[in-house]
């Protein structure tokens, strides 16, 4: 039987820079970047060691675990494929870490379900077709999922509208990359629309 080919993504910084998890091609995940990543996790210094995170639509993985690698407390990494979840424990495994949580289940069941852990850091990159990020905060919010001044990064198609947050949220800084949009929000007391970009 031939061997399912398999994506390879790299760890960028921290304990496991160089480090490299492979993910199945045939599902359709689209990594983060190298370079998104870097702009990412440089918005975030100072915010992610010790942070708890939340990877909702973890595909590779890559964000929850390049948190992890930089310091932060822990991860849980949601996904409905289970190809996908299987290969995450894989690479949780392979980099002997207990930090990470995998969940096996929809973005929307997660959502409504999880009471375990208000997340300071949430990665929110779902299929740019779905345009549901707006939703996705939503929820965040009206579950109480989020600790009081948490940070929530969105990617999405720079042809999609720019997602609705929360009245408490406000955007941080946001960037293209080609075809990507990438943004920072922080939920914080405010209402007002601070954004900047890079």
């Amino acid at each position: 039987m031939p061997k399912r080919p398999e994506g390879v993504v790299r760890i960028i910084g921290g304990r496991w820079r160089g480090r490299k998890l492979t993910f199945p091609q045939q599902t359709g995940i689209r990594p983060t970047p190298d370079r998104v990543r870097e702009t990412v996790f440089n918005w975030l210094q100072g915010w992610v060691r010790g942070a708890c995170c939340l990877d909702l639509y973890a595909g590779s993985g890559i964000l929850g675990i390049e948190a992890l690698s930089r310091g932060a407390r822990s991860v849980t990494l949601v996904d409905e494929d289970l190809r996908v979840i299987q290969q995450l424990q894989r690479c949780c495994d392979q980099l002997e870490t207990d930090e990470a949580r995998i969940e096996w289940t929809s973005a929307d069941e997660f959502l409504q379900k999880e009471r375990r852990t208000r997340y300071d850091i949430v990665f929110l990159d779902p299929p740019y077709r779905d345009r549901r990020l707006t939703q996705d905060c939503e929820r965040l919010e009206r579950y109480g999922l989020l600790s009081d001044e948490a940070w929530i990064y969105l990617e999405d198609s720079a042809d999609h509208d720019r997602p609705k947050l929360p009245e408490n949220w406000s955007y941080h800084i946001e960037k293209k990359a080609g075809q990507v949009c990438y943004r920072l929000a922080r939920r914080s007391s405010g209402t007002q629309d601070g954004s900047t970009s890079a």
